[in-house]
C-alpha cells in the first residue's frame, strides 16, 4: 500500500492537524501487518539491549504455524521489515 509519513512540522504543508494514520509509528505498524501477510500478529515485545539497541519481537498466531510454510518465511519477514523501516525485528511463534 502507498502510505505517507508526515513529520513534526506538517503545518508547512497547510494541514491543521496530523492524522494518526500519517505518523511514523502507525505507518510502521501497518507495514508490519502487511509483511506477515496470511498470519496474524499475536503479540509484540520491544527488547532494549544493554547498548541501547532496540529489538522488536513479534509473536505470530500459533494456529497459523503449520499452514503455507510460514515457519520457513520468518527470516524473510525479518529481512523485509528491516529493509522497509530500518528497524530490527524477530518473528517467532510462542513456545508452548
Amino acid at each position: 500500500a502507498n502510505r505517507t509519513i508526515l513529520d513534526k512540522n506538517f503545518r508547512r504543508k497547510g494541514l491543521q492537524v496530523r492524522p494518526r494514520s500519517r505518523t511514523l509509528t502507525s505507518v510502521h505498524e501497518a507495514m508490519l501487518e502487511d509483511v506477515v501477510g496470511p498470519t496474524e500478529i499475536f503479540g509484540k515485545r520491544t527488547r532494549i539491549g544493554v547498548d541501547g539497541s532496540k529489538l522488536l519481537k513479534v509473536i505470530l498466531d500459533p494456529k497459523d504455524k503449520d499452514k503455507e510454510n510460514v515457519e520457513a518465511k520468518l527470516a524473510t519477514f525479518s529481512a523485509v521489515y528491516k529493509k522497509l523501516t530500518n528497524k530490527e525485528a524477530v518473528f517467532q511463534f510462542p513456545e508452548v
